[in-house]
């Protein structure tokens, strides 16, 4: 879950016997949000959660996937009808990003404007204002890969804005959770007893912070912790790093 305005990340663990949509819910009774731009992906898309936001005096864009399948037909038809005329008959904010990076280049485009009367379900949504959507084309040698993704927000934002919020969600969940299961595995930790999965989950947290701070080997997060556990040596760069 992301808190943007000014931009945040915040994490809660998950009771073994509960699930992320109650640890979301926790979650935003245990901090201040008010003011702030909360990005929930699919999971968190969920009439109560919105509610919950709304209520906290803060906005929400929350990513809808097929587990609201009336909702996500909605928008997707609403925007396939509009791109075939390039938004001539409605207000839309628009932005353009392209990237080349290792090989490849991604371009981005990102759409916003209001939800119309319409759309499915909007009536469940509290504050529902506006309806976005994502398309990401990234080039590669092998060949192209779309990917696009929809979103309720309950406030209207320029197309930049829209673009920063979904940008700065997703490269949470690409750069922490995804280096936490590729450098320490962390999917396939089963510690479950008492507080040894919050105590593991602190200190995976703690150890990766400091293996990005070291910068005098030149390899990836993975093989910093390899050589720190191979190398006393090494293994005090990262500790006492400045």
């Amino acid at each position: 879950m992301g808190n943007r305005e000014p931009h945040q990340s915040r994490q809660v663990i998950v009771d073994e016997k509960s699930d992320e949509i109650t640890a979301i819910q926790k979650l935003l009774q245990s901090i201040d949000v008010s003011g702030a731009l909360v990005t929930i992906d699919a999971m968190g898309c969920q009439t109560e959660i919105a509610a919950k936001v709304i209520d906290q005096g803060a906005d929400y864009c929350l990513a809808v996937k097929e587990n609201r399948p009336k909702l996500h037909a909605g928008i997707k038809a609403y925007f396939l009808d509009h791109l075939e005329d390039d938004f001539a008959r409605i207000d839309i904010a628009v932005h353009h990003t392209k990237e080349t990076t290792h090989g490849r280049i991604d371009e981005r485009s990102y759409y916003l404007c209001e939800a119309p009367t319409e759309l499915p379900d909007k009536s469940r949504w509290k504050g529902l204002v506006a309806i976005g959507m994502s398309i990401n084309n990234t080039a590669r040698r092998k060949g192209d890969e779309i990917a696009v993704r929809y979103y309720i927000i309950s406030k209207k934002l320029s197309g930049e804005t829209f673009a920063g919020a979904v940008r700065d969600h997703w490269g949470i969940e690409n750069s922490l959770h995804w280096q936490l299961d590729v450098t320490f595995a962390e999917d396939q930790c089963r510690v479950r007893k008492g507080h040894g999965d919050e105590n593991f989950s602190t200190l995976r947290r703690t150890a990766l912070s400091l293996l990005k701070k070291e910068n005098s080997a030149r390899c990836g997060i993975k093989n910093k912790r390899l050589t720190a556990g191979w190398d006393d040596n090494y293994l005090e760069k990262v500790v006492f790093s400045k």
